[in-house]
């Protein structure tokens, strides 16, 4: 589990082709420091296992659908990407809780400059669907705040330190983005669609609830 708040913006030092995918060797800096072989560490909000470390560079192994899935796929040599250990228990919660498991990738359609900063996207309709105004997201691994939602498009505000502080400040109209739905919208969503039906029958109903006398 991670917060979403970025510890430390690193840089793709090489991307090798794999049987099963790719291997990643990124300069993480400061976030080597106790690193062991199989720890988590978020990169542009996949989780991602290191497997194998020298001083302040780490190597992670990505699988294909993990690079068919999100953004990593597109990296190459000098990328900088944001990075984020695991959560410990007892660690203060400043962001959000996040799995690192990128649900799509959104595609960035605006970018308003002025204070503050909005950022509009767009992405599944199945996905924004999960969402709420003032409710949580993560973009690239980092933890923000929804402002508004229609349809297939959402948008964000964007604090100076988080244009400073993480590769979102080098955003442009058109570049791609991992985007994880906070995982209590995506329970609750869930639940709904096997309670409520999805089309596929033998579900519980709006009418069977209504004449049931529970709405």
């Amino acid at each position: 589990m991670f917060t979403g708040i970025i510890q430390h913006v690193g840089v793709i030092r090489a991307v090798r082709d794999t049987a099963d995918g790719a291997r990643l060797v990124i300069d993480i800096g400061p976030l080597s420091e106790n690193l062991k072989r199989g720890d988590s560490i978020a990169v542009n909000g996949a989780c991602l296992t290191a497997a194998d470390y020298s001083g302040d560079k780490a190597e992670f192994d990505v699988i294909a659908e993990t690079l068919k899935c999100s953004t990593l796929g597109a990296l190459r040599p000098g990328a900088k990407v944001n990075l984020e250990r695991a959560l410990m228990l007892g660690d203060r919660l400043d962001g959000h809780l996040v799995q690192g498991h990128v649900d799509a990738v959104a595609t960035v359609r605006t970018i308003s400059r002025n204070q503050p900063c909005i950022l509009e996207l767009q992405t599944s309709g199945d996905l924004t669907a999960m969402m709420a105004p003032k409710g949580s997201v993560t973009i690239n691994g980092v933890s923000l705040t929804l402002v508004d939602i229609s349809g297939d498009r959402f948008s964000v505000g964007l604090i100076p330190t988080t244009l400073s502080d993480t590769t979102l400040g080098t955003l442009s109209p058109g570049d791609s983005v991992n985007i994880e739905a906070d995982i209590i919208g995506k329970h609750v969503t869930g639940f709904l669609k096997q309670m409520l039906g999805d089309g596929s029958g033998g579900s519980i109903t709006m009418d069977n609830l209504r004449e049931a006398g529970f709405i």
